[in-house]
């Protein structure tokens, strides 16, 4: 059957898919790497110019016995080949390294105004695709197949990025996919049982054109007494046990069976986010008075570097005992001091959603993306279309005033443009 021009993306996420895949083959077997607060609480529900502000729109311990590499291979090209990722940068303006640097939603349902503003106006070069969706995998492919034709960049195309990780949070749905479980559910399976799973609910993502999952969560509940009151974590389920074991284990299997099918898995949310009350997406003040730098319920994070992962999530929380100044994805102490310092991590950093999270709402919206750079992260995530033009024209005019600034948005584009290009996602 002929294939409509617009499903180009498709066959291209197939392809990079099976990049990853082949990458992850010839990689497998190596070795494991040695390696300001807020103020109030409400309830929690289920979880090289500055460009135009555009038009609005309505509107979100024990490691495994067994740890093999998960990241793809990039090893340095010989001097006489060209880097891909190097050439695509040397050709980018200041406006479009910013865009690599960035992920902004759109609807799982279908491409609104404002998202296609931002995505294809603001040079925004990744997607997250927001919501719920019962569509099944191939409406929800026509879908994505929009929206990522809109964020190609000098013929690089985007990470597409979702949240699959089963229970409550399941934004793609319908025919095609399965009904995944609960965290805590699959925590009660075999490691191996759960990487195959793991594996078949990937393949399932992409085939829709996704390549990303922001998955597993790593957080740890201190027990099932205690669950009810987590309300980010532990109210949903989302937790695969209550020791760093439990949770190393099947963490790791359920982002390996992601890697596996070709899509990247992002562990988070660093430091953890199972010992606080409060839902950082609808709350303020959500701090974490126990959590020390060199704490036992990091242990899964570590594990999780050591076994090669190639994306972490910074939580919003607030962590006084480890930075007294700032916010988790503000704080250097947190993602250069322990993320890129104690856990040795050189993948990308992303940061939880800081468009419409009540967390950070108290930081103006322009300045959070810089401080997120600033402090060593990655890419941006903002899961609100109509709030990241004022986020990207705060880091595009940073950069513009402040050279060192520049050289952070620099090297985080740089980092992204070599993980494309590592899952086959530039074009030449």
């Amino acid at each position: 059957m002929a294939l409509h021009p617009r499903h180009w993306w498709t066959i291209a996420a197939s392809a990079a898919g099976l990049a990853v895949v082949i990458a992850l083959i010839l990689t497998f077997s190596a070795p494991p790497r040695t390696t300001t607060a807020p103020a109030s609480t409400a309830a929690s529900p289920a979880p090289s110019s500055t460009a135009p502000t555009g038009p609005a729109s309505t509107p979100s311990a024990a490691s495994p016995t067994t740890a093999s590499a998960m990241t793809p291979a990039s090893p340095t090209p010989p001097s006489d080949t060209p880097d891909p990722a190097r050439q695509k940068f040397a050709a980018m303006t200041l406006a479009q390294r910013v865009g690599q640097a960035f992920m902004v939603s759109s609807p799982v349902t279908g491409a609104d105004a404002q998202s296609t503003y931002v995505l294809e106006a603001l040079h925004v070069g990744n997607v997250f695709m927001k919501g719920r969706s019962t569509a099944g995998a191939a409406g929800i492919a026509a879908v994505v197949s929009e929206a990522a034709a809109q964020a190609v960049e000098e013929g690089v195309q985007p990470f597409v990025a979702t949240d699959q990780e089963g229970g409550f949070v399941q934004i793609m749905q319908g025919t095609g996919f399965e009904r995944i479980p609960q965290a805590i559910e699959q925590g009660q399976l075999a490691p191996a049982a759960l990487q195959a799973d793991a594996t078949r609910w990937g393949r399932q993502l992409a085939s829709t054109g996704v390549n990303v999952n922001l998955a597993p969560v790593l957080d740890i509940v201190p027990g099932p007494a205690f669950a009810p009151q987590n309300a980010p974590i532990g109210a949903f389920g989302r937790e695969y046990g209550y020791t760093p074991a439990a949770v190393s284990s099947h963490g790791l299997a359920f982002a390996r069976g992601m890697l596996a099918a070709g899509v990247i898995p992002a562990v988070k949310h660093f430091p953890g986010l199972g010992r606080v009350t409060g839902n950082t997406d609808v709350t303020a003040a959500v701090t974490d008075s126990v959590t020390v730098r060199n704490d036992p319920f990091v242990a899964p994070f570590r594990d999780a570097v050591n076994a090669g992962v190639p994306w972490l999530m910074i939580s919003n929380a607030y962590y006084p005992k480890i930075d007294a100044a700032d916010m988790g994805p503000f704080s250097r102490i947190i993602i250069q001091g322990m993320v890129r310092g104690d856990l040795g991590f050189s993948g990308i950093i992303v940061s939880d959603d800081i468009c419409d999270a009540r967390q950070v709402a108290a930081v103006p919206a322009a300045q959070r993306g810089v401080d997120f750079i600033k402090a060593g992260g990655t890419m941006v995530l903002c899961t609100n279309q109509s709030v990241a033009p004022a986020m990207y024209q705060g880091m595009v005019a940073a950069a513009q005033a402040d050279a060192a600034f520049a050289r952070q948005i620099d090297a985080a584009a740089l980092l992204v443009l070599e993980a494309k290009a590592a899952g086959g996602l530039i074009r030449k």
